[in-house]
């Protein structure tokens, strides 16, 4: 058989196995007096997906807003989804009833970040993630990273000198590299343009249809994340057969007591630094955006920068006692993460058949949260 011959068997079967599943929940529905929510699901296996990126996201649901309301049925990225968007929706999945729904991720995405994420499992497994992440990030774990940052954000105000830039996609550029140092330490020198090119790879595929066929979004994607793989392995090598202590997350990921595989720990490594370079470098965008709106907030951050600045000896860099120093910095930031949209929307999975306002949500569909984020990439 030819390749484009085997190519239409494999998608003939994927076609017939989502029409099986379909024609379940069909019948499941049938076999109540409550109906699923109002919507399409567009083609089989394919559903809406092509549709929801071939534009601004934004204008996809808010067509699907105005036409079904705030609870509809879709089929995204391999999975039938059902989308919420109102705030009484959102707190009965996320507060009310969040016991009958569970954290989750298209499989197309669990592929790409790692199965053994922190962000895919609950329970002992994820605690014990947790507590990993959060001590390298304790005061005692970062306080001496605190010039590295400020070098790279100096290096990074140098590039911008005199140029148009995207302010959304540079925080990101910047988030990356620190948080490279935060979870690699000095080894992330080595490896930082790899890291950045495989990465800029995955992101590219991480909205794509999960078809693994040469040429595909998706097969590029997978193939980089196997290259990152590999790099975190040799990382992993070289810090055993040179031991020594690491306060960084990789550090904490490899004591020996966690008892983590290196596929746990190249998983969560993977994972940690895409969560943490998106939604980080949407807060600075935020904060930057809620300043440049705010004149007489913005220059009084800027006297307070330059007050610390000033008590500096020329050369000098930041140091940790220096940010404690920097009380309205700190409130502008904590306003920004109080008013502005963080992530457009979260995921989460039914772990039971759940009623809401007269509509089934089944147990094989992923209920989404949307929240319209004004900020344009």
């Amino acid at each position: 058989m030819d390749f484009s011959g085997l190519f239409l068997t494999l998608f003939a079967v994927a076609l017939f196995l989502c029409l099986l599943r379909f024609i379940a929940g069909i019948r499941r529905s049938s076999s109540t007096n409550l109906p699923l929510p109002p919507g399409t699901m567009g083609y089989p296996y394919v559903g809406e997906t092509f549709q929801l990126y071939s534009q601004d996201p934004n204008v996809f649901f808010a067509a699907k807003q105005r036409r079904y309301g705030s609870v509809f049925k879709t089929h995204v990225l391999g999975c039938p989804c059902v989308m919420i968007s109102s705030p009484e929706a959102a707190k009965f999945v996320l507060v009310t009833k969040s016991h009958l729904f569970k954290p989750t991720f298209p499989a197309s995405k669990e592929r790409m970040l790692g199965k053994q994420a922190i962000f895919f499992h609950q329970g002992d497994y994820h605690s014990k993630l947790r507590k990993l992440v959060l001590r390298a990030f304790m005061p005692d774990a970062i306080r001496n990273m605190v010039p590295h940052i400020e070098s790279i954000a100096q290096e990074s105000l140098n590039s911008w000198d005199g140029t148009q830039l995207n302010t959304y996609q540079e925080m990101k550029t910047y988030t990356f590299n620190v948080a490279l140092i935060s979870i690699l330490g000095k080894d992330e020198v080595f490896y930082r343009e790899d890291l950045k090119r495989c990465y800029y790879i995955l992101e590219k595929g991480y909205n794509s249809m999960p078809i693994n066929l040469p040429g595909t979004l998706f097969h590029k994607a997978m193939k980089a994340r196997k290259e990152l793989a590999q790099i975190l392995a040799n990382i992993l090598s070289k810090r055993r057969q040179n031991p020594s202590s690491h306060t960084d997350l990789l550090g904490s990921f490899m004591e020996d007591k966690e008892g983590l595989s290196d596929e746990q720990i190249a998983d969560n490594i993977i994972g940690v630094i895409f969560a943490a370079r998106d939604t980080t470098a949407s807060v600075l965008t935020w904060i930057l955006k809620y300043l440049a709106d705010n004149p007489t907030v913005l220059e009084a951050v800027t006297e307070e920068q330059m007050a610390i600045r000033k008590d500096k000896k020329e050369g000098e860099s930041l140091t940790w006692e220096d940010t404690k120093k920097m009380p309205l910095t700190y409130r502008v930031i904590q306003e920004t993460l109080r008013a502005a949209t963080i992530l457009s929307f979260t995921f989460r999975e039914a772990v039971e058949d759940v009623e809401y306002e007269g509509m089934y949500i089944y147990t094989y569909f992923r209920s989404i949260c949307y929240i319209r984020n004004k900020l344009k990439s």
